[in-house]
């Protein structure tokens, strides 16, 4: 995702993903339903100022699309005034998004996706699919995945392990 940057660069790029993704995992934790899978998304604008966050809230809402990556799009396009699009912008999600969130994600124009955990079993980022990156697309947001990734999936196997306790 450095875009052709220099090697110099990188670490500081890390960093920003790094706090980025941290932005996520506090929407995680403040913004989910109580019985929805706690993964959190942020958009921010393309100074690196956030725009819209928003947990996960399936359960919660009743609704089906009630996905993060969802409402934090929805909010940001407002927040935005760009219309749906938001050229230049990042989202920060803690895992890996579904076909639903990716192709949205994708048909926002956002310049780059950031994750946390890898999802094997319905992740459309390059685990199952990978629709963000499909050459037909007219638009392909850049990837960074895998970022804090062992924070991000023990949010999910606690989450998952308290329900099994139970």
């Amino acid at each position: 995702m450095n875009g052709g940057h220099d090697a110099s660069r990188v670490p500081d790029q890390m960093s920003l993903w790094d706090q980025m993704i941290g932005e996520a995992l506090s929407a995680a934790v403040d913004s989910s339903g109580p019985d929805d899978v706690p993964i959190g998304a942020v958009v921010f604008d393309p100074a690196g100022v956030e725009l819209a966050r928003a947990g996960n809230r399936r359960e919660l809402d009743a609704d089906p699309t009630a996905h993060a990556e969802i409402l934090a799009l929805r909010a940001a396009a407002h927040a935005f005034g760009d219309g749906w699009r938001l050229p230049g912008c990042t989202i920060a999600v803690t895992v890996e998004p579904c076909t639903m969130c990716a192709g949205a994600i994708t048909l926002s124009r956002v310049d780059a996706l950031v994750f946390g955990a890898w999802e094997p079993k319905t992740g459309a980022v390059g685990s199952l699919w990978d629709v963000v990156r499909d050459p037909r697309l007219a638009h392909r947001p850049q990837v960074r995945g895998g970022v804090r990734e062992a924070e991000c999936r023990e949010l999910m196997v606690g989450f998952f392990d308290t329900r099994r306790e139970g």
